[in-house]
């Protein structure tokens, strides 16, 4: 059964940094996406990042530049660096998996994604 377990949120000012980790584990195929979405107060949820299945990044504008995510095949782990956090990046954090056959392609933000962390939540005060 897959599972997807984040860590890393917390309070912090504007202007800081945090990096968000997610442990995947219950799966063994090779074709996936992974990603960073989150859910501001009364917002839809928004992807913030991923990795489509060929391990290309895709950003939402609003973290271009000051997010980084990156991702370890071996350990099945997938880390997001905060840089300048701003009050508007409240939210809480998802980490999502997407399983592919062998050879398809899944296109990260752009895509679906079938299965989902329980969340972490980050707040950025001014």
């Amino acid at each position: 059964q897959v599972r997807l377990v984040e860590f890393g949120g917390g309070s912090l000012q504007a202007g800081g940094s945090l990096r968000l980790s997610c442990a995947a584990s219950g799966f063994t195929a090779t074709g996936y996406c992974m990603g960073w979405f989150r859910q501001r107060s009364g917002k839809e949820r928004e992807g913030v990042a991923s990795f489509d299945s060929l391990g290309r990044t895709t950003y939402a504008d609003s973290v271009k530049g000051r997010f980084t995510i990156s991702r370890d095949n071996v350990k099945n782990t997938l880390d997001l660096e905060m840089n300048s956090l701003k009050p508007e990046d409240t939210a809480v954090y998802y980490c999502a998996l997407e399983l592919v056959p062998d050879g398809k392609y899944c296109s990260g933000l752009g895509g679906t994604f079938g299965h989902w962390g329980q969340g972490t939540q980050v707040t950025v005060s001014s």
